[in-house]
């Protein structure tokens, strides 16, 4: 039938527990005990069938039992205790409101593909979306003045289930949204607010949605109504489904549905934040609405924006990275040349690296890097890796000065702390542990905690954790269509006293979820040893796509069902956040064993110390920032080779002399009155050292110190008084482009060579031709460091050079300047010129450099 209409009917709260509702909307209670547990409270069992999902619950409970909660006054307490705790949280003043009040009216847009809050709302896929998520709750927390804006997935990503052989199977479950913890946002008639996005030279409609997270909005965009057509309405139904053309499809939706629909909301950000390339498409409409509102140019419009936009990369490999082929971008965007003015070689040459090459295909995160003024890794290590992977994108540029730093991810540790911790922090640590997780010395009160209450209130949680799994185990088993005999052996998995080491992440070959297979015999005598018996839980999906991670799932599942290890290893199917926290808070070791230089960070490893968890992970990723010799525990030494079989055999070698002579010896070694206080040690100095550190509010607040306000800087500067700076900048900069031409270092004199002491200094002076331009537009530096066997520079640095004024009537200029010695050995120089401009988010914004 065509002709359904719908009303949405809704439970009837009684009033004194009327604002149950108003919680119920506002994720704050996912990570506040005293919120989730006034909904466990009404129905511990119909709690758990719901999925944890408050909206839910209060649409399925009897309204016998919401009259019987009304006239509880124990519970009216305890509601009344919570929502004032929600009151006081959102008026209170904030980080924020002390360190940035000048700026607190200017918004931080901050987009993603996926957004992991909670598994009430299933639109997330893995570590991505629960950073993304992570990063909302934080900056909630810390009162920074952002919204969040991604998609509203029609069925998610999918539900995992294996077969009896172990290969993974994907289901899709339609998700009914007027029973999720969102709202449609509405104007002032009432009517939802839509937008249209221009898809193929038609519109597509989508509709905006609101999930409150703290003081945050995240607003999520949703193609499934009734005014599209049957393919459009399809865009918002899978995170990660379809083909290339779905791919770009729901990216046009995110980048530029996005920007159209915070304007229909009344919002303009003074930033943008891309979390990954997925909606480096914002960048191109945040342009033409420059243009067409503010009547700017082309190349005016994307000096405002460019300064204004900031890029997080999360990926270390170029295959991660999404390329489309140049139809789909004519089919999909190509309309935003003549928008803009451009020409369509021009605009094709935003997403490429060389843009004459027009076989090149248009990749994102390209076009991001193009167009952002602030750009980042997510570790240390990711960093490096980033810029030499996209050195090309700067020509000239040594490796170490390609303008892409470097944000370490965190988690917020609150989401992921299990309620028994937090009641021992709350004793030992003092209340201010939540508020303000990054106070080390705070942490350093871990060592307070006697260690016989640490150790008790973890082996709580890790046979919290077993009983879980048999829980699991036994459902699994019995949607297979186990016999009796099978559902009974599920009752007996694992040992509660047991050494326990989780695995779980998606299942990509570089993360090596097989390497602690690598030699099965050995492996098999470490786990069942009598004495000193360990196990493992693995857990986690390979994208559908991916039949090389399902391969490696079906091998896990195989040798798990060998009979000397069904007791000892179980895999979960179906990962969710609801289990992470189950895993995280439960373990004793934390396994991760990604081949080095793969992983941009990891976020799981993080979230096991603050629960007494050990991590056991290879040099990579955030590893080696927090890894001190004494908080965990290093499988091999960082080092790659070129032979990947070399590779995982030499780390699987250091893996299991690991296991078997220091952690599971450590984990057994019991004192007099039955603590392993060894081991108590480690699991404290890793409390102590990695929460400060690894947590999304220190995240944060890099990411506002470090690029948001510099950007916002940046805003202020180029809007001001109709946009003037940026006409400048712009203009600027084509002048520059015509004049480079005549740049020259005509010559390079030092001072005397040979054998310098450390402490000397190196004199240099260059004559550099200039011609029209000023000797006030450009840096003349010394670019100098250690130099290599091939006589490269290998982390250089640069030093200014001083205008010793003008040597000719034509534009000739002498400069000078010293190399300090600081370290002995050989080193080298070399004389470059690069434009300046204070308006200039880096000094090889403009594409120009000039070595000599």
């Amino acid at each position: 039938m065509d002709n359904i209409r719908t009303f949405t009917v809704v439970p009837a709260l009684p009033k004194p527990i009327a604002r149950l509702r108003e919680l119920a909307y506002n994720l704050w209670w996912c990570w506040n005990p005293d919120g989730f547990d006034l909904f466990r409270r009404l129905d511990f069992d119909l709690w758990e069938e719901v999925e944890h999902n408050p909206v839910r619950l209060l649409s399925v409970i009897s309204q016998a039992r919401l009259e019987q909660a009304a006239k509880d006054r124990a519970y009216l307490a305890q509601m009344d205790r919570g929502l004032d705790g929600l009151y006081v949280y959102m008026s209170q003043r904030t980080w924020y409101d002390e360190h940035y009040k000048d700026h607190a009216d200017k918004i931080i847009a901050y987009f993603s593909m996926e957004f992991g809050l909670h598994e009430s709302l299933p639109i997330y896929s893995g570590g991505l979306g629960v950073l993304s998520g992570d990063h909302l709750k934080s900056a909630s927390d810390l009162g920074l003045p952002l919204v969040g804006v991604g998609l509203l997935y029609r069925q998610g990503y999918f539900h995992q289930y294996l077969t009896s052989d172990g290969w993974q199977l994907e289901d899709y479950p339609h998700h009914e949204f007027h029973q999720l913890p969102i709202t449609p946002e509405r104007n002032a008639q009432g009517d939802p607010v839509t937008i249209e996005v221009e898809m193929r030279g038609r519109p597509v409609t989508a509709r905006i949605w609101r999930c409150q997270v703290g003081r945050v909005p995240l607003y999520l965009l949703d193609t499934d109504v009734p005014e599209n057509r049957a393919e459009d309405r399809q865009i918002t139904a899978q995170l990660y489904g379809g083909d290339r053309e779905m791919r770009i499809r729901q990216e046009v939706l995110l980048g530029i549905g996005g920007v159209l629909a915070l304007d229909a909301l009344g919002i303009q950000p003074a930033i943008c934040h891309m979390n990954e390339g997925h909606s480096a498409f914002l960048a191109l409409e945040r342009i033409v609405m420059l243009m067409q509102k503010k009547g700017l140019s082309f190349r005016e419009a994307r000096e405002a924006v460019t300064g204004t936009n900031v890029f997080t990369t999360h990926t270390p490999v170029p295959a991660g990275i999404d390329t489309f082929a140049p139809h789909l971008v004519d089919a999909y965007i190509g309309q935003y040349a003549s928008k803009m003015g451009i020409s369509r070689q021009d605009f094709m040459g935003l997403g490429r690296v060389d843009p004459s090459n027009n076989n090149e295909p248009f990749c994102m995160a390209i076009l991001a890097l193009r167009l952002a003024g602030g750009v980042n890794g997510v570790s240390e290590i990711h960093g490096g890796v980033s810029r030499d992977m996209w050195r090309r994108v700067w020509p000239g540029v040594p490796v170490n000065e390609v303008p892409i730093g470097a944000v370490t991810n965190g988690v917020h540790v609150r989401s992921w702390l299990s309620l028994d911790m937090a009641q021992l922090f709350d004793r030992y640590l003092g209340p201010d542990w939540a508020d303000d997780p990054v106070d080390k010395k705070i942490w350093e009160r871990v060592d307070e905690i006697p260690d016989a209450e640490l150790w008790r209130t973890h082996e709580r949680r890790r046979e919290r954790l077993v009983a879980v799994t048999r829980q699991k185990v036994r459902s699994q088993y019995q949607r297979r269509g186990a016999p009796p005999a099978e559902l009974k052996f599920a009752e007996e998995v694992l040992d509660p006293d047991s050494l326990t080491i989780g695995f779980a992440r998606r299942f990509a070959p570089y993360k090596r979820a097989t390497l602690l297979f690598r030699d099965v015999e050995r492996i098999t005598r470490i786990l069942t040893d009598p004495d000193r018996p360990a196990q493992l839980i693995f857990a986690g999906k390979a994208h559908p796509n991916d039949n090389l991670g399902k391969e490696l799932i079906k091998q896990v599942i195989q040798i798990a069902r060998r009979p000397e290890l069904r007791r000892k290893i179980v895999f979960i199917e179906d990962y969710d956040i609801n289990f992470a926290r189950y895993l995280v808070q439960g373990v004793d070791v934390w396994l991760n064993t990604p081949t080095p230089l793969h992983e941009a960070s990891g976020t799981s490893g993080m979230k096991a110390p603050p629960n007494g968890g050990i991590n056991f992970s290879t040099m990579d990723g955030w590893w080696p920032e927090a890894y001190d010799g004494e908080n965990g525990w290093s499988i091999g030494d960082g080092r790659t080779y070129p032979d990947q079989a070399y590779q995982d055999h030499v780390e699987a070698e250091s893996l299991y002399d690991l296991l078997e002579k220091e952690i599971i010896p450590l984990f057994y070694d019991r004192t007099a009155d039955g603590l392993p206080r060894r081991w108590l040690a480690r699991m404290k100095a890793s409390m102590r050292t990695i929460p400060p550190v690894f947590n999304t509010n220190r995240m944060l607040v890099d990411y506002t110190e470090n690029y948001y306000a510099s950007a916002l800087c940046q805003h202020d500067k180029l809007t001001k008084d109709d946009f003037a700076a940026a006409k400048r900048l712009a203009q600027w900069k084509e002048d520059m482009v015509r004049r480079w031409s005549q740049v020259r270092i005509m010559s390079v004199q030092a001072g005397e060579g040979g054998e310098l002491a450390v402490g000397d200094s190196f004199e240099v002076q260059a004559r550099v031709h200039l011609g029209p331009i000023s000797a006030d537009e450009v840096s003349v530096e010394l670019f100098h460091g250690p130099v290599d066997p091939h006589g490269q520079i290998t982390t250089g640095q640069s030093e200014d050079m001083a205008c010793q004024g003008e040597t000719s009537t034509d534009g000739t200029y002498r400069f000078s300047g010293a190399i300090p010695c600081i370290a002995s050995g050989q080193h080298g120089y070399a004389v470059r010129i690069v434009p300046k401009n204070p308006y200039l988010p880096t000094p090889y914004s403009a594409g120009l450099i000039l070595w000599g």
